[in-house]
């Protein structure tokens, strides 16, 4: 089951001691893009910002740290500078919440022979097979009605309660000559017990009840984003602890050092600049929702930074946004010892290295001359020389928020991430030694010493 991770000003205390332990304790209490806004939430409370609800007028004066999140899934928190974003721009950092994973069907059960099984359905590019022969739980959020009203609760199961169970090898001997195939609509439904167990409405108000949630009833659960995970907890790998072994690093290990660096960035005197975190969901799927970095959320936030400020100034967004830059953080292709040739050759980021700057001819990350050599200045003031990945020119490229948020806002943008292995697996792997460095970097960045 996860462990019990500190929050608060025990994460802050954490944090600064020991980066590593507290990545592993904000993964653990994040097993949904939903909890990972909370825990972001929850560390920025205890830091002194104050939320900033959407449907509110914002007055905002020098030094102001608020935060708002939008539908459970999004962030947008920030400092105030000391003069108004007009005349100090922004320093912005961009990350997202999701990862790939299974996620339930509204009508999730089915029963077959003999067993209760639970349908799901594959979200963004997850590597399926990994999901294969898991300890998995469920987690997510659920809608109740409550008298006249409706409540949105989160939820987390917090056991070991499904499995997707591999065929034996004695029934597929053609395993071995042709691979695994499989089919994500019949041959990943995980099985969650025996036929004459309880469908998922009652496990779900049963399971609220447990957390304290009051007397729910099935018929008062009326909707839920339901998702899969792997209750392993993360860990610290290899033979003198090099590695970080664990669920969703990709990309939660940015979201946690784009928070940490803000609240560990000095709150007074504040910069002539705003400093901001942006943390999108459905990165994973295009972006291309309310709260993905294709919707609103950073540039009405942007706009309401300037009109709020003090009055506001003629022109202010404008002006705001050409003294501006954005930091994408989303993590980063280590060479495979197994698979060398699949990387660009002179582009090799090794995991424990630092961080890595990527780029792309088709703007598949936003990286440019100006904004690689800001963020290589700022790892030579640390004494770390940033690596680089490209990808092999006869291979797809990924994409990141970087080129979608740079469009959306109009600001010179950076694509950089920690390398890492088993990306997209439902458990990956990264380096112990790079989860200090990029919280530092980004520290620098929004602290601008």
């Amino acid at each position: 089951m996860p462990t019990a991770a500190a929050s608060g000003p025990a994460a802050m205390l954490l944090a600064m001691s020991d980066p590593v332990a507290d990545l592993l304790a904000y993964i653990d209490r994040s097993p949904t893009p939903y909890h990972a806004v909370a825990e972001s939430v929850s560390r920025l409370a205890a830091a002194g910002f104050r939320e900033a609800p959407e449907a509110e007028l914002w007055e905002l004066a020098p030094g102001d740290r608020r935060y708002v999140v939008r539908s459970e899934g999004s962030l947008f928190a920030f400092q105030m500078g000391a003069v108004s974003p007009a005349d100090g721009g922004f320093h912005i950092v961009g990350a997202h919440t999701d990862s790939p994973n299974l996620r339930l069907k509204p009508l999730a059960d089915v029963t077959a022979h003999g067993y209760r099984q639970l349908a799901v359905e594959p979200y963004g590019a997850a590597l399926l097979h990994t999901w294969l022969d898991r300890d998995l739980s469920l987690a997510g959020r659920v809608t109740l009605r409550e008298a006249e009203t409706l409540r949105t609760v989160l939820v987390d199961f917090g056991r070991p309660l499904l499995r997707v169970p591999n065929l034996a090898i004695h029934l597929q001997r053609e395993l071995r000559s042709e691979g695994l195939k499989l089919n994500p609509q019949t041959h990943l439904v995980p099985v969650a017990g025996l036929e004459e167990g309880p469908e998922l409405r009652d496990l779900v108000a049963s399971e609220l009840r447990a957390q304290g949630l009051g007397d729910v009833a099935r018929e008062n659960v009326l909707a839920f984003d339901l998702m899969t995970y792997d209750v392993q907890p993360a860990a610290v790998s290899g033979i003198r602890g090099e590695f970080v072994h664990a669920a969703r690093l990709d990309n939660l290990v940015s979201c946690h050092a784009a928070v940490t660096a803000l609240t560990a960035a000095t709150p007074s005197p504040a910069p002539p600049f705003t400093r901001a975190v942006v943390l999108y969901d459905h990165e994973e799927v295009g972006s291309r929702s309310a709260r993905g970095a294709d919707g609103t959320l950073l540039a009405y936030g942007l706009e309401r930074l300037v009109t709020g400020f003090q009055g506001g100034e003629p022109q202010g967004l404008a002006r705001a946004l050409a003294r501006s830059v954005l930091v994408s953080v989303d993590m980063a292709h280590a060479v495979h010892p197994n698979y060398a040739d699949k990387h660009e050759p002179g582009h090799h980021p090794v995991i424990g290295r630092g961080p890595v700057i990527k780029r792309n001819a088709n703007q598949s990350y936003a990286t440019e001359a100006q904004t690689a050599g800001l963020f290589t200045a700022l790892c030579g003031r640390l004494g770390l020389a940033p690596q680089h990945f490209v990808s092999h020119s006869d291979l797809g490229c990924g994409s990141t928020i970087g080129p979608i948020s740079a469009a959306r806002v109009g600001v010179p943008t950076v694509d950089v991430g920690s390398p890492m292995l088993s990306m997209h697996s439902c458990r990956e792997m990264a380096g112990a030694a790079d989860v200090g460095p990029m919280i530092d970097v980004l520290r620098l960045f929004l602290a601008g010493d």
